[in-house]
């Protein structure tokens, strides 16, 4: 038991079962929220100091390249929901700098991380080396997980996981920012109300060429890309449902066996008996581009989304632009989101952590988009279409 810092006893927050004790962020957060509803009806407490008891502190694994664009000024934005205890960043200096400038302790290793009792969630913000074991280690810990470092995984490795996760009861998001940006959420409201069902989704991607220096830092050559998952999760959001089934293709790099620089896949969201007569998205994602030819990569960009519907078609371009024709012509929206996504996608987790209502579709989500990748693989090997 420990002791609140405005009225009662709080329970510990720790959840025991034979041979096991594991620490539950709910169960404090819960906890607190209690404590604070009794101390409002008792001494009439703020609102305020009950949020600020429900500070969800967490810790950093990994600072990837979104660091400081997204998730840096995210958690400073939401001070009031998040406390940053500890870094791990197996680059030294920026787990230093990162630590500092949240007033957090640096940490040598994710599994120092997870066990700490002054984290109750961690955000996996890079990929680096470890693969699915902070994962694990958090789920062994009863820690809630928010992953931006996508599930870069085999099958085989993303089943345990997605069951270890399910085993232990913690909240897990991963972070999928094409959703939740204003362009998308428009892309969503001009389907309902003004052009109809998607017929058609094309959505292309090209980045540089992976450098020898960054693939030591990615997963392993059998691996499916993040970006790639993204893209098929994306397509499924718009249209609302999974896919039936999916044709890949890939482009080998000369001499490199077992790296691709193209893939492109189409998913069919058609009836299993009608292949092909229903919505069907075309993915693709290019790295064929030397990184150094900055201007080359980025000389004349496709659209990030092209959807064709009943009644019109429109051009999505990230984060907040959509460009859409009908019978009345052409139309242009610029669209200025209340909050940066990476407070939006850091607000719904800490609302995941808190709730006693557990959600797993971001699980499964994230498992279905790896899962379909995986499969259009597949079909490239096989030379025929997949059934999902």
């Amino acid at each position: 038991m420990r002791k609140s810092p405005f009225c009662g006893n709080l329970a510990a927050g720790r959840l025991s079962s034979p041979g096991l004790v594991r620490y539950n962020p709910r169960n404090r957060l819960a906890a607190d929220a209690t404590s604070v509803s009794v101390c409002l009806a008792a001494d009439g407490t703020s609102v305020k100091d009950r949020n600020r008891l429900m500070k969800l502190r967490v810790g950093l694994i990994g600072l990837g390249e979104a660091w400081q664009q997204r998730h840096a000024p995210a958690l400073r934005a939401l001070a009031d929901r998040f406390e940053v205890s500890a870094v791990c960043e197996q680059v030294a200096h920026r787990a230093t700098q990162a630590a500092a400038e949240f007033s957090a302790a640096p940490v040598d290793g994710f599994r120092a991380l997870t066990r700490r009792e002054d984290v109750d969630a961690v955000l996996i913000l890079s990929p680096q080396w470890y693969g699915a074991l902070p994962i694990l280690a958090a789920c062994e810990a009863g820690k809630a997980v928010y992953c931006a470092a996508g599930l870069d995984l085999n099958l085989e490795d993303a089943r345990r996981v997605k069951q270890r996760v399910e085993e232990s009861g913690i909240a897990f998001m991963a972070e999928f920012p094409r959703r939740h940006v204003s362009a998308t959420v428009r892309l969503k409201e001009l389907m309902a109300t003004r052009l109809g069902e998607p017929r058609l989704l094309f959505c292309h991607l090209r980045a540089g060429s992976v450098t020898r220096e960054s693939q030591k830092h990615r997963a392993t050559e059998h691996h499916p890309s993040h970006e790639l998952i993204e893209l098929v999760d994306w397509c499924c959001y718009v249209v609302g449902r999974s896919p039936g089934g999916v044709t890949g293709l890939m482009h080998a790099v000369e001499g490199q066996q077992g790296r691709e620089d193209y893939q492109m896949m189409s998913l069919d969201f058609s009836q299993a008996d009608q292949p092909g007569e229903g919505t069907i998205a075309q993915i693709s994602y290019g790295r064929y581009i030397p990184a150094e030819w900055e201007e080359a990569v980025s000389y004349r960009p496709l659209a990030a989304m092209q959807v064709s519907c009943e009644r019109g078609v429109a051009f999505v371009d990230l984060p907040s632009t959509v460009v859409w024709f009908d019978e009345a012509g052409r139309h242009q929206e610029s669209l200025d989101s209340e909050r940066p996504v990476g407070e939006q996608l850091l607000r719904q987790f800490h609302r995941s952590v808190v709730s006693l209502v557990r959600k797993t579709t971001d699980l499964e989500e994230a498992y279905r988009a790896l899962y379909i990748v995986e499969q259009a693989r597949q079909s490239h090997r096989e030379g025929r279409r997949i059934t999902l």
